[in-house]
């Protein structure tokens, strides 16, 4: 008896190879297979009906079916002691099929090893397979992690620790954050940020409550850490809770300290503010109303104040990280920076504090390199563009006029940068970015990358030139200049020494002069204004209609050659159908008989409807089907010309052989009655062969629609054609007059 088993540990001869996973043993009396290893010649078995080739087996693996239940009985005893053992049936293949290669890696290894039985040397085995495992292994489980790869771990990031935290006492804190749970009410931060508005209510909150809670609205809920440092400095409280779009402010101990002296403290702020710009660089906020010159001015004098304050100035920008370090560095000298900055540090400048008029501000002198283009490329935009992404944000922007002072600080950046990225302020009503960015690409002339309601990318082009090579280039042009005028003064002078004084030389030579160069624009300038005297809104106007003519006639082209297609598949389902003619035999009809039948049509509720496939082969099969019930068979049409109605009462009378009663206007169209005639027959094959299909009249209907339409378009088109030729005929008239006019 054979029995296939798909667990490899159920078979006896398991241990006998490892390769194949499925194992045939044989079962046959011991004088069968001794019988068997006497002959070794194959023996050709029955093959299933999916087998191409012949099933050769050796005597030994024959099935014996003598006693087919011993087997059997013993392969469900062995599955019933597994069952017993776990529960359930045995789970898991691939790891039972791999904990059997092992068990057999062990026996192999032991009886190459030792020589003994599998069975007493087993411990050792277990030993030399630990070793293996833990070279392969290094000496670690599997879930142990290796310490190359501890750096792969993501690492929960720490908390910050805030002011409250540090300052205040665990049991104060404690009972603050229990009380900031319990509260309801509270002050609402629009786009706008955290205005004096918003802090007079925190103070006002604080006058009957020591705690106040704010809730914070875009851009500031984004970034609920850096909503928490703009409360924290603007009010001088300690934010003791946080939760969502939420701050909890806790007054302080001494509060009434603070209330006195808010005005001072909120001036002595902007000035330490001021004091830090001031360090940073040469350029820093000033009134409006001030020029440049009384920023340096000031400047100046307040040198000993600026450098008393520094050493009170929070220096937590030294402590921030690379990035910071640098984009303050970039950022050094261009104006005061803007605290209400909604997104993480640095802090971008505040172009609203930035002077509206620079005195003697001009444009940039812009040159382009040799064997370049100003113009960018697609491949450039894009390129530039992705290089904005990352940026940090240089200025923050929330007025529409009034941008030469940004536009200075623009170009100061430019030399250390390539391009300029201002962020629009939030909440700021009648903010027009396109407005913003016109004036400042007048003002700058750089190239506007990106312009939305979120940001402005300026760059600055590749023509622009630093200040420094702008004044090289100046001074360059202005030398070239004097050279030249020195040249011809000393080429005057000697030829007035070498002439003498009473013949006056007529010929002089002038090529390569200071005084040809002058003639030749003077001749230029003329042949302009003359260029200039033509009527140049006359030649604009020509070369409009001429454009506008050249697109007209290429429409209409196209239009024809749609007309045309259009025609060639309308003549070809034409060429598919032949009308039958009309019988000559005719049944009589009586004006009685016809007055009956019309009636009787016209009363009837059954009706057959035409659309717009017109009268094809489903149309007589339906006209036969209401014969088969009735004599009379009402037709409802939707055509609107009465000579078309006709044509197909005609056509219908014609093809299905019965008799036209009459044409009627209805509300729903116009009904055609047919009668079927006395001599009536039902047809037993069908009889409109000659007739279109249901297809191909939906074909021929929309072909006939579309070459409708296209001669309509393409006759608007020839009119258009025919008046632009009589305007472009009369200017062309035109222009010759004021040419003979201008000649004469």
């Amino acid at each position: 008896m054979v029995f296939v088993s798909l667990y490899p540990h159920l078979s006896p001869n398991s241990y006998s190879s490892s390769s194949s996973p499925i194992h045939i043993s044989s079962s046959l009396p011991n004088n069968s297979h001794n019988h068997s290893s006497q002959s070794q010649l194959p023996i050709k078995a029955p093959t299933p009906p999916w087998m191409k080739g012949p099933l050769l087996l050796q005597p030994h693996e024959l099935v014996d079916l003598s006693n087919p239940k011993s087997n059997k009985l013993k392969l469900q005893k062995h599955q019933l002691s597994d069952k017993a053992l776990t529960g359930k049936e045995i789970r898991g293949k691939r790891a039972m099929k791999k904990i059997v290669q092992r068990v057999e890696k062990l026996h192999n290894s032991a009886d190459t090893l030792v020589g003994s039985p599998y069975v007493e040397n087993f411990p050792a085995s277990l030993e030399i397979l630990k070793e293996n495992e833990e070279l392969r292994t290094k000496g670690r489980m599997p879930w142990e992690m290796d310490d190359n790869d501890k750096f792969l771990v993501k690492v929960k990031r720490e908390k910050a620790v805030t002011a409250a935290e540090l300052t205040l006492d665990e049991v104060l804190l404690r009972r603050l954050r229990n009380e900031a749970a319990r509260m309801r009410t509270w002050i609402k931060v629009k786009k706008a940020g955290v205005t004096q508005d918003v802090v007079d209510q925190i103070k006002k909150t604080w006058k009957r409550n020591e705690l106040a809670m704010v809730k914070f609205d875009i851009p500031l809920c984004r970034n609920m850490d850096r909503a928490r440092q703009i409360v924290e400095t603007k009010t001088g409280g300690l934010v003791v809770l946080s939760k969502k779009d939420f701050l909890l402010i806790y007054r302080g101990c001494n509060h009434h300290l603070t209330s006195k002296d808010s005005s001072s403290l909120r001036t002595n702020h902007y000035e330490m503010n001021g004091v830090e710009s001031a360090a940073k660089g040469d350029i820093f906020w000033v009134e409006s109303n001030h020029s440049l010159s009384e920023m340096l001015g000031w400047n100046a004098d307040h040198k000993d104040y600026i450098s008393t304050g520094i050493q009170n100035v929070n220096c937590q920008l030294v402590n921030g990280s690379l990035y910071e370090r640098e984009t303050d560095r970039l950022l050094d000298g261009l104006g005061p920076r803007f605290i209400d900055w909604w997104m993480h540090k640095p802090l971008p400048v505040d172009a609203d504090l930035l002077p509206e008029n620079v005195p003697g501000f001009q444009p940039p002198l812009r040159l382009c390199p040799p064997n370049s283009s100003a113009k960018l490329t697609d491949y450039e935009l894009t390129y530039f563009r992705k290089l904005a992404q990352p940026l940090p944000t240089h200025f923050v922007l929330g007025r529409n006029k009034g941008l030469k002072g940004l536009a200075a600080a623009i170009l100061k950046l430019w030399e250390k940068s390539l391009i300029a990225k201002i962020a629009i302020k939030y909440g700021i009503p009648n903010t027009d970015n396109e407005m913003m960015a016109d004036e400042l690409k007048c003002l700058t002339g750089g190239v506007l990358l990106l312009r939305n309601k979120f940001y402005i990318i300026l760059y600055r082009g590749n023509d622009f030139l630093p200040r420094r090579v702008a004044a090289l280039v100046e001074t360059r042009e202005s030398e070239l200049k004097s050279c030249q005028l020195h040249e011809e003064v000393a080429r005057m002078n000697a030829i007035h020494a070498f002439s003498p004084i009473e013949e006056v030389p007529q010929d002089a030579s002038t090529s390569g002069t200071l005084t040809e160069f002058r003639n030749i624009q003077t001749k230029f300038e003329d042949t302009k204004k003359v260029n200039i005297n033509l009527n140049i809104q006359l030649e604009a106007e020509i070369c409009r209609l001429e454009k506008e003519l050249k697109e007209e006639q290429r429409r209409a082209f196209i239009l024809y050659k749609k007309i045309e297609k259009s025609e060639r598949e309308l003549s070809k389902l034409n060429a598919a159908w032949a009308p039958s003619e009309q019988a000559t035999d005719l049944e009589i009809m009586t004006e009685e008989d016809r007055e009956c039948f019309r009636k009787i049509g016209l009363k009837m509720q059954s009706r057959l409807v035409l659309g717009r496939r017109g009268v094809f082969d489903g149309v007589l099969e339906g006209l036969h089907q209401h014969w088969k019930h009735r004599e009379v068979v009402k037709v409802i049409t939707m055509q609107k010309l009465f000579s078309q109605v006709i044509n197909t009462a005609y056509l219908l009378e014609t093809e299905s052989g019965g008799m036209l009663v009459s044409v009627d206007k209805l509300k729903e169209g116009h009904a055609i009655i047919i009668y079927r005639g006395k001599n009536y027959r039902r047809p037993s094959i069908k009889l409109a062969i000659n007739l279109l299909t249901k297809r191909q009249a939906l074909r021929r209907s929309l072909e006939m629609q579309r070459i409708g339409s296209l001669k309509y378009f393409a006759r608007q088109r020839d009119q258009a054609i025919s008046e632009l030729e009589l305007k472009l005929a009369d200017l062309q008239q035109r222009k010759e007059i004021d040419l003979k006019e201008f000649e004469n």
